[in-house]
């Protein structure tokens, strides 16, 4: 049996037949061929996926810059607009990270073709990484798409990009996920529009993305510790422009378990076919 993908055997009749290609432990190029999928997918309409909220994080930094700046005090000489920036930036990239997992799983379903992912030699672990690395490589795309136009109107200190890079990854990476998880939980879009507009949305605006939770008084600055979407924008906030509300190694630690716990959610649901299979 030849390990050449491209090789061929004679069978008794002396007639070429496809040779049988041998996978190993990991089925690298069936994680990269569903991850190419994935990737080419979001950027046929790329005008959608990536243009569009970059305009969008550019009119909300507009509206709110010319409405707050004058009227809000962020102290340690920060403009509201430096302030905001990083948390639009978040935001985008923890919406389109959720978009590229959640849709590409929920279309295949409706579609019928869903069994296209599922009849090659690949398994849950692999099935997760090509979704995962997609929308993480979407999420990365909008948000640097988004810091490059916005650094033309905002001062990004770059203070500590290695931290950004990490959350960066990090809430892109959690939001694949859980994108993952929605996108097999829900049976038509309804159902997903419902993720969206009552745990992701919420959870976004209510992150400290346009405010400071440090100004929030008593329980409401504690629930708003206990957000892991504070964490993800804290985090970048801290990388581009040196100012956050709490520590990055907390958020970091946070976000490490959060992933963690999210990766085997997830995998449980791709290995029992939840959803997926007849």
């Amino acid at each position: 049996m030849s390990d050449r993908p491209f090789a061929s055997n004679l069978n008794e009749n002396d007639i070429p037949v496809p040779a049988v290609r041998r996978v190993g432990m990991v089925n690298w190029i069936g994680v990269w061929t569903l991850y190419e999928k994935e990737v080419r997918r979001f950027l046929k309409v790329i005008t959608q996926t990536v243009f569009a909220p970059v305009v969008t994080s550019l009119l909300f930094l507009a509206i709110f810059t010319f409405a707050l700046d004058r009227s809000i005090d962020i102290g340690d000489g920060l403009s509201y607009s430096e302030f905001l920036a990083p948390g639009l930036v978040v935001m985008a990239m923890m919406q389109n990270a959720f978009a590229n997992t959640s849709s590409s799983i929920m279309i295949s379903k409706i579609q019928g073709n869903i069994v296209d992912m599922l009849m090659p030699p690949l398994g849950p672990g692999e099935l997760l990484a090509a979704f995962a690395l997609g929308g993480i490589t979407r999420g990365m795309i909008v948000g640097v798409s988004t810091v490059v136009t916005m650094s033309v109107v905002v001062g990004f200190h770059a203070a500590h990009w290695p931290v950004a890079i990490f959350f960066a990854v990090s809430a892109s990476l959690a939001m694949a996920l859980i994108g993952i998880a929605a996108g097999m939980w829900s049976e038509k879009f309804d159902h997903l529009s419902s993720v969206t507009n009552f745990v992701i949305q919420p959870l976004a605006f209510l992150s400290g993305t346009f405010y400071s939770i440090d100004r929030l008084p008593g329980i409401w600055n504690q629930i708003a510790h206990m957000n892991p979407f504070f964490y993800m924008i804290d985090g970048v906030r801290y990388g581009l422009i040196g100012w956050s509300d709490s520590d990055p190694l907390v958020g970091a630690a946070v976000l490490t378990v959060m992933n963690a716990v999210l990766m085997g959610l997830c995998y449980l649901l791709l290995k029992r076919g939840y959803k997926i299979k007849s």
